[in-house]
Order: C-alpha cells, then sequence, then structure tokens
C-alpha cells in the first residue's frame, strides 16, 4: 500500500501542503500589509525620531510646567 502522505509526521498530501502554503502566504501578507499601514499612521501621528518640528514642540510645551511645578515645591 503506497501513501501519498509527505514526511513522517506532516500527514498531508502534497495538494493539501500546497494549499495550506498558499493561504499561510496570503495571510502573512495581509498582516505585514496592516502592521505597515499602522506603522505610517502612527509615524504621520506621533513621529518617534527626535528631531521633528512636531515632536520639538511638544516637548517644548511640558517643560515649563515641570520647571513650575518644580519651583513650587
Amino acid at each position: 500500500m503506497h501513501d501519498e502522505k509527505l514526511g513522517l509526521t506532516t500527514y498531508l498530501t502534497e495538494k493539501e501542503a500546497k494549499e495550506f502554503h498558499t493561504l499561510f502566504v496570503i495571510s502573512m501578507a495581509f498582516f505585514v500589509g496592516m502592521a505597515v499601514i499602522a506603522h505610517f499612521l502612527v509615524w504621520s501621528w506621533r513621529p518617534w525620531f527626535p528631531g521633528t518640528a512636531p515632536y520639538k514642540a511638544g516637548m517644548a510645551m511640558s517643560a515649563p510646567v515641570l520647571a513650575k511645578e518644580v519651583q513650587k515645591v
């Protein structure tokens, strides 16, 4: 009796393995695409490398508040 299963423990035929691989590749591409979109949206909202104007503006606005709190104590 000839078994068409691949390997010792996969229990998949070649057709089933190709179908699984296709679904895996599609879902992985979808996941990576959504991650890229999410990173782009977060980057446009608040860049995580210092030196850009919006980041510096946020730091400048919070610095005087902290200085006033230290002087009160």
